[in-house]
């Protein structure tokens, strides 16, 4: 993971930098250092009401996914924010309009009616490094007959200079599996990653490790690259 900036890393002014002594002239500026982020904002300025309730309230065939994002000392990561898209029940990847809905007088975010499933969920992480959604079970998208059904991830954390995408699959679908396009193409230990394991009737738990741990007990989870 990118180190904090220091003092020292910053880049050089040549109007206030080292001079060569004699003149009392700049020396020759340094190369900037790489670019850091500048969170995690995302902790407070993301995260909208009832984020983590993706199913319509009371709905009998809701599920719950929860785990712990974890980096490669397997410490918790106390402040990243997952987001989850997921297809409807037929399918459709368009969803319902409405989980980010505001109060027309206030203007503040006020979160999904209730009632509708838009297929969509954002929830941070708590400082155990902990998350939960509560969502219907996974379908595979229309139009992909040799999917499996899964949940697509996208993950913020601080020192992560670009967010990383994941996916959670669920072992009722092990048939399914085999002829998943990604799932097809990675040795099983890589594709263990993506596997969600039952925790319980109508519960399943998926850790996210962001690397390898550094004694080897787990693999960092698979993220992927869209072009």
């Amino acid at each position: 993971m990118p180190r904090p900036a220091t003092r020292h890393d910053l880049p050089h002014d040549p109007t206030h930098g080292p001079s060569d002594g004699a003149s009392g002239a700049p020396s020759v500026p340094l190369a900037p250092t790489p670019a850091q982020t500048v969170g995690p904002f995302y902790g407070y300025a993301l995260p909208f009401p009832g984020g983590e309730q993706i199913a319509p309230a009371g709905h009998p065939g809701t599920v719950t996914v929860h785990g712990c994002v974890r980096d490669g000392a397997g410490a918790p990561v106390p402040d990243a924010l997952l987001e989850f898209w997921q297809a409807g029940p037929d399918g459709s990847l368009t969803g319902a309009p409405g989980s980010l809905r505001r109060d027309p007088v206030t203007g503040a975010v006020i979160g999904r009616n209730g009632v509708d499933f838009t297929g969509f969920g954002r929830v941070p992480t708590d400082a155990d490094g902990h998350y939960v959604v509560r969502t219907l079970p996974a379908t595979a998208p229309a139009g992909c007959p040799h999917a499996a059904p899964y949940l697509a991830v996208c993950l913020f954390a601080r020192g992560l200079l670009h967010h990383l995408f994941t996916r959670v699959y669920f072992p009722e679908h092990a048939a399914a599996h085999a002829a998943d396009p990604l799932l097809a193409r990675l040795p099983a230990g890589r594709a263990k990653t993506l596997l969600a394991r039952p925790d319980g009737p109508g519960r399943y738990r998926f850790d996210v490790h962001l690397q390898q741990a550094e004694d080897g007990t787990y693999e960092e989870t698979v993220f992927l690259a869209f072009r």
